[in-house]
């Protein structure tokens, strides 16, 4: 059998295109300027000439933000994030993704800031069908401000999975049938925004900015988006492992792997689990804390 001519090679590229978009699946260009647009104060949102680096900055005037220019149903999130360095107290950088509606999806990562010689923490939390109070507090194993780490979403029919450098931290799983909320209707934009929390977000709003020691800068890179976007038609992006890869059978829940560093998170580092806070609920926790993990 001969070598492939080059214009075979090119009919095969574009069938293999063409099938990507017609399955509504979608790998991120990679580039800032062309998947996201700015959605607050410009001017605190510096991004390399090559599209790849961005940074959002806080001071006294403005936080920033951006969002993606298109909304998602179903797929996975990667995204190399550096936390600001030294005090951050009061701070808090959000990535998430939201449906923005008023019984919003959301899927939030939250990274509060604290003084110097604190450790950051990771804030997770889930809205389903508008209600949320479902957050999850993690003390991160390195200094999230030293270095670039990847913080991923998979969000499937079947369960959310949080990770931090591929480790699950959180799983939430799809429990829909048993009455528990699960995101499975609404598209939603992949956005992140700095801004100030000191309200809560520091020792329960003890501890505030202090303006002094901004401005408070967050770096974002090598962010990739592999999901099925949103064309109006949610069967479309319901479908089974033939169409999308993050809905096939072996990503219905954790490996074995996977489930031993789950325990090794959940055993090590969670500080605050709202399933373990009867509390907050008045005795009566959420359905989904009594139903497995994983």
């Amino acid at each position: 059998m001969g070598t492939m001519s080059v214009s075979s090679v090119l009919i095969v590229f574009f069938f293999a295109n063409l099938l990507r978009l017609v399955l509504g699946s979608v790998v991120s260009t990679g580039n800032f300027n062309k998947d996201f647009f700015v959605t607050w104060s410009p001017n605190h949102v510096y991004t390399s000439p090559d599209g790849h680096y961005r940074t959002l900055k806080l001071d006294q005037a403005s936080g920033s933000s951006f969002a993606s220019n298109e909304m998602f149903l179903f797929g996975r999130i990667d995204l190399q994030i550096k936390l600001i360095p030294n005090y951050s107290a009061g701070t808090v950088l959000a990535v998430y993704l939201t449906s923005e509606q008023p019984n919003r999806d959301e899927i939030d990562f939250e990274f509060l800031g604290n003084v110097t010689g604190q450790p950051y923490i990771l804030q997770t939390n889930v809205y389903a069908d508008g209600f949320d109070n479902r957050e999850e507090r993690i003390y991160l194993w390195f200094d999230p401000t030293k270095d670039f780490h990847t913080y991923s979403i998979l969000w499937n029919l079947h369960q959310i999975v949080f990770m931090v450098d591929q480790v699950p931290i959180r799983v939430y799983r799809n429990h829909a049938n048993k009455g528990a909320g699960f995101p499975r209707w609404q598209p939603m934009a992949l956005k992140a925004s700095l801004w100030n929390g000191d309200s809560w977000a520091t020792r329960g709003g003890k501890d505030k900015v202090d303006w002094s020691k901004g401005p408070f800068i967050a770096s974002l890179r090598n962010y990739k988006i592999d999901a099925c976007v949103w064309k109006g038609n949610p069967r479309f992006c319901r479908a089974g492992s033939s169409k999308n890869w993050w809905n096939m059978p072996r990503f219905s829940s954790l490996n074995w792997t996977q489930r031993r560093l789950f325990r090794w998170v959940r055993k090590h580092h969670v500080i605050y689990d709202y399933c373990k806070d009867p509390e907050r609920f008045q005795g009566k926790l959420p359905v989904e804390c009594s139903l497995p993990k994983y």
